[in-house]
């Protein structure tokens, strides 16, 4: 793609966007005419609030792999799934028709793999069965973009080895858990030749040849010998890379970062003109974890980690097996009584 940013580079009432590089997994483009707190805001949205599926509960029937179950679910977790019009899927802790999972707020993959031969099998994401009971047709289908359409390795099975897995998918976001991160990497870059001063290039012999200019140093100016430093100068254009990890794509990575900081300013004023009263808290839904509230805990139907441990379930409020009466927490009460006490219940 031809791209002249010299040429386009014309006055814009508001934000302003120009793509300079495009593919189905990544994006390269200039943000302008907003300051450096607005971009790293997008930066930072884009990576941590952009809602997507992932694995969330493993039921393990059987394993008799080398691989423990939590390593298992684990690697389960890292598999990309396919987040297109994620939005009709409901978080599990908002939906009205069940208590902790069914078809309209997480997707069911299941997993049944048994070696027969005398040649090590590898299981594949391909393998993953997803049930047609979903939101829609695309949500909660493995990623797979190599060649040969295998996708992730999950485990190697030798002879008489199996696996029968049965996987929930919910609905999260990468601030509680990086399975749920739409992208592998986002950053941006400004000021590409230090106008601004803003890094210390610092160096042993010479500069130039220890911080070669990057890229985007040909779409500026450059600074002109004995210029005057300018104590007043700001960033005014950003260039951003977003690379997906292939559950969205790309553009739709950005615009729904676009839609979250919308909904978040959208918050704040509400509240400002609400005169305080916290009536924006009730409206305001934002992206986060499936089963945690607002305030950061537990909801209501409480944590499920999707196993049991030899000290009881890990559930909230449960018990982890030591008769204690102390405070509760996500895994259980802690050994250590009431409001961190040294006596054992």
């Amino acid at each position: 793609m031809d791209y002249d940013p010299m040429a386009m580079d014309t006055e814009a009432e508001g934000p302003s966007v120009k793509i300079s590089d495009a593919s189905a997994h990544h994006v390269n483009f200039e943000l302008s005419s907003v300051d450096l707190a607005f971009a790293n805001t997008i930066r930072r949205v884009i990576m941590a609030e952009v809602p997507t599926m992932a694995i969330d509960l493993v039921e393990v029937e059987a394993n008799t792999s080398v691989l423990a179950d939590e390593f298992i679910s684990h690697r389960l977790g890292l598999i990309p799934l396919n987040s297109k019009n994620v939005d009709d899927v409901a978080y599990s802790r908002d939906c009205d028709q069940c208590d902790n999972y069914c078809e309209q707020c997480s997707v069911t993959l299941t997993l049944h793999a048994r070696c027969t031969g005398d040649e090590i099998m590898k299981v594949y994401a391909r393998d993953l069965v997803v049930d047609s009971q979903r939101p829609n047709n695309w949500v909660g289908n493995p990623v797979i973009t190599d060649p040969d359409g295998l996708g992730t390795v999950i485990a190697k099975l030798r002879k008489g080895q199996e696996l029968r897995l049965k996987c929930i998918a919910k609905k999260g976001i990468a601030k509680e858990h990086a399975k749920w991160a739409p992208v592998s990497a986002v950053g941006f870059e400004y000021d590409p030749h230090n106008k601004l001063k803003h890094i210390d290039l610092w160096f042993e012999k010479d500069a130039a040849e220890e911080w070669p200019p990057s890229k985007y140093a040909s779409w500026e100016d450059p600074p002109q010998e004995g210029e005057a430093f300018d104590y007043d100068a700001v960033p005014e254009k950003f260039y951003f890379e977003v690379e997906s990890v292939g559950n969205l794509d790309p553009d739709a990575i950005i615009q729904q970062g676009i839609k979250v900081v919308q909904e978040k300013l959208a918050a704040v004023i509400k509240d400002l003109t609400d005169g305080g009263s916290g009536g924006a808290a009730a409206d305001f839904d934002g992206p986060r974890s499936p089963d945690m509230n607002m305030n950061g805990g537990a909801a209501a139907s409480g944590w499920d980690q999707g196993y049991t441990t030899p000290f009881g379930t890990a559930a909230a409020g449960g018990s982890s097996g030591w008769g204690q009466t102390g405070a509760a927490t996500p895994y259980g009460a802690t050994p250590y009584g009431q409001n961190g006490s040294n006596g054992w219940n």
